[in-house]
C-alpha cells in the first residue's frame, strides 16, 4: 500500500481560480463559488484567474462562454490576466499524456460503460473499475481509453474547510480515465495540467469535487507538480436536495438581481451582511465583502438549500 500525505509551500503567492464549465449559463451554485474564490484570493492579495472549462465540446451550450464572462463583470468581478480556454490546450494534455505514459503509469482500455457499470459499485455511487485491461485489452478488443494505474494508493489531505481528507484509489474509484474513448482529454488530467500551467497555489471550489481531488493529487505527483491547498465550500441545493445545476433546471443568473443575488451568496457562505448592504450598489457590496471576508464563518456542511442561509 502507497500512503501519500501531501504537504504545501506556503512560500509561493496566492494565486487563485474560477473555472465554470460552459455547459449553461451561471446560476446562484456558480456564484457561490466564484465569491468565495474571488474574496479568498483577494483577501491574501493574491491573482484570481478565470479558466473557462470547455473541454467536453459535445456538452458545451452555445454561447455559454461569452455570456459566463459577461456576467462575471456585471456581477463585479475582475480577473487577473487572458481568460484560458480548455478547448485550445490539446496539446498541452497531450505532452502531459506522453509523460505518464513514458512512466508505464497508464494504460489502454477496451472497456465499454456498460461493461464497467456492471462491476463494483463505491459507496458514492460510481462503478470501480476492476482492472480489466491492466495487461493489456483482451484478444479481438480494441482500446478506446486511457487509464491511470492507481496501484495501492491511499491519497490524504487537509481540506482548510471540511479538514482531513483520505481516499483509498483502488477501492474506492479503481483505475481511472485521463483519456476518453471518444478522444477528448478527460477532465482530472486537464485541470491538472491547468492549475500547474498556471502557477494556481489554492484550489476553492464546491464540495461536489471533493471526491475528485485524490485523483487530481496522484496525477499530480505522477507529473511531478506541486499539489495546490484545498477548500471545499458547501454546494447549494434546491427543495429536493440536488445540486443547483442546468440539469435541475437551476435559475441563472440576471443581470437586474446582481446586488441582492451576490448578498445572498455572501449570507450563504455565512458572512453575515448588513440588511442595508443589500440595497447598495455592487461595488459597495464587494467593498463591504472585501473588509469583513472570514473562512472561519464558511459552514462545514457539504450542502446548504438555496435561501438558507449559511
Amino acid at each position: 500500500m502507497i500512503f501519500v500525505q501531501i504537504m504545501h509551500d506556503s512560500t509561493r503567492p496566492y494565486r487563485g481560480r474560477f473555472a465554470p464549465s460552459p455547459t449553461g449559463l451561471l446560476h446562484f451554485g456558480s456564484l457561490v463559488a466564484a465569491v468565495a474564490s474571488y474574496l479568498e484570493a483577494r483577501w491574501n492579495r493574491g491573482r484570481w484567474l478565470v479558466r473557462m472549462e470547455d473541454l467536453d465540446r459535445p456538452r458545451e451550450a452555445r454561447g455559454a462562454s461569452k455570456a459566463i464572462l459577461k456576467m462575471l463583470e456585471a456581477y463585479g468581478f475582475e480577473w487577473d490576466g487572458k481568460v484560458v480556454f480548455q478547448s485550445r490546450r490539446d496539446a498541452a494534455y497531450g505532452a502531459a499524456l506522453e509523460r505518464l505514459e513514458h512512466g508505464h503509469a497508464v494504460f489502454p482500455c477496451a472497456c465499454t460503460r456498460r461493461e464497467i457499470s456492471d462491476s463494483t459499485v463505491s459507496a458514492a455511487g460510481e462503478s470501480i473499475y476492476p482492472g480489466t485491461c491492466r495487461k493489456g485489452p483482451p484478444p479481438g478488443r480494441t482500446a478506446r481509453a486511457m487509464r491511470v494505474r492507481v496501484d495501492n494508493a491511499v491519497i490524504a489531505f487537509e481540506d482548510l474547510l471540511q479538514g482531513r481528507m483520505e481516499q483509498n484509489l483502488a477501492r474506492e474509484v479503481g483505475d481511472f480515465i485521463v483519456r476518453r474513448a471518444d478522444g477528448l482529454f478527460a477532465y482530472q488530467l486537464a485541470v491538472v495540467v491547468d492549475d500547474f500551467e498556471q502557477n494556481i497555489t489554492d484550489v476553492v471550489r464546491g464540495a461536489d469535487l471533493l471526491a475528485s481531488t485524490a485523483r487530481q493529487i496522484l496525477l499530480q505527483r505522477l507529473l511531478g507538480h506541486p499539489t495546490p491547498r484545498y477548500m471545499h465550500l458547501p454546494v447549494a441545493v434546491n427543495q429536493a436536495g440536488e445540486k443547483l445545476s442546468k440539469q435541475t433546471r437551476a435559475a441563472p443568473l440576471t443581470v437586474t438581481e446582481a446586488p441582492s443575488r451576490l448578498w445572498q451568496a455572501l449570507r450563504f457562505l455565512g458572512q453575515e451582511p448588513p440588511a442595508e448592504v443589500e440595497a447598495g450598489r455592487i461595488a459597495e457590496i464587494w467593498n463591504w465583502a472585501l473588509a469583513n471576508w472570514r473562512t472561519d464563518r464558511i459552514p462545514t456542511r457539504r450542502s446548504i438549500r438555496e435561501g438558507d442561509a449559511g
